[in-house]
């Protein structure tokens, strides 16, 4: 199997005009971004100030506005070279110029909105496979936050009222962009109580391990595999692999689900999670063995 090269990094999000509103959640009226300090991260995996990062607005439906403060953010840097790719529908992925600009890029930053648009407008172009192909052989950066970071797995949560979770069918998902196998990403999962419903997208799909995001908070994945915790609030690790009983195959439509033996890690900033080995650390097990 061979191990990517690249660096992906997942953000929990934070409250902005461009997501899709959840009944019980009231967007704020000012545009925010997740802290300066994984912005600075993100930069730091890349090339610091001097990084070309293309931010890429198409989950958003309002690319402009967006786009504006993703550029104003990452100058407060120090980083002025930030692109800005409003791609709207699937003909606009396929324009050269597009592949151009990720083929000499440093790193690219998926943002908030809806995760549909992601994967219905990029699923299958050259302008994915570029990407793809630069993270797998390159030392490129991938960042998304919360449709962005969501869209990052094979497996993607799409649709599932926080409140209704945990009743069958509640959870709807598709395929995602797929730079990470065999995981499932919720996010703003503390602030919008999603426990139930990645605990329902988990029990449907064992073989994947869920990762819910706070926001303000992300996780960095190297080698497809190594996960350190980075932000202020928690991740959630959801491991299902050795679930015992589920009743989710023969539960009719709209009934409560019963899970047992579902585990459930969870990291603060600086814990590891090894996504291979399921299996978390509180400090980098690479220097635990140097010491």
């Amino acid at each position: 199997m061979e191990v990517p090269k690249g660096k992906l990094i997942s953000v929990g999000g934070n409250e902005d005009k461009g997501t899709d509103a959840e009944p019980n959640f009231t967007p704020k009226e000012k545009l925010n971004f997740f802290e300066e300090g994984i912005l600075k991260r993100i930069l730091s995996e890349m090339k610091g100030k001097d990084s070309l990062v293309e931010v890429i607005t198409t989950a958003s439906m309002i690319p402009i506005e967006v786009g504006e403060n993703y550029i104003d953010a990452f100058g407060k840097l120090g980083c002025n070279n930030v692109g800005v790719m409003h791609i709207r529908k699937r003909e606009d992925a396929l324009l050269p110029e597009y592949i151009e600009r990720i083929k000499k890029a440093d790193g690219v930053m998926f943002t908030g909105g809806n995760q549909m648009r992601l994967s219905m407008i990029f699923g299958g172009t050259d302008f994915l496979k570029v990407i793809i192909d630069r993270y797998m052989h390159e030392d490129f950066v991938i960042a998304g936050t919360s449709a962005g970071a969501m869209a990052m797995s094979n497996t993607m949560i799409y649709q599932g009222s926080s409140t209704e979770a945990m009743r069958k069918g509640e959870v709807k998902i598709t395929t995602g962009l797929a730079f990470l196998k065999d995981v499932i990403i919720d996010s703003h999962f503390v602030k919008r109580g999603r426990f139930g419903r990645l605990a329902e997208a988990v029990a449907g799909n064992p073989g994947c391990i869920g990762i819910g995001l706070g926001e303000d908070t992300g996780v960095l994945v190297k080698e497809g595999n190594k996960m350190e915790a980075i932000g202020s609030g928690l991740v959630l690790i959801f491991d299902g692999h050795n679930i015992r009983h589920s009743n989710i195959a023969d539960a009719e439509q709209g009934t409560p689900l019963s899970i047992e033996n579902l585990v459930v890690h969870v990291l603060a900033k600086g814990n590891f999670y090894y996504l291979n080995e399921r299996k978390f650390f509180a400090e980098s097990p690479e220097k635990l063995a140097k010491a």
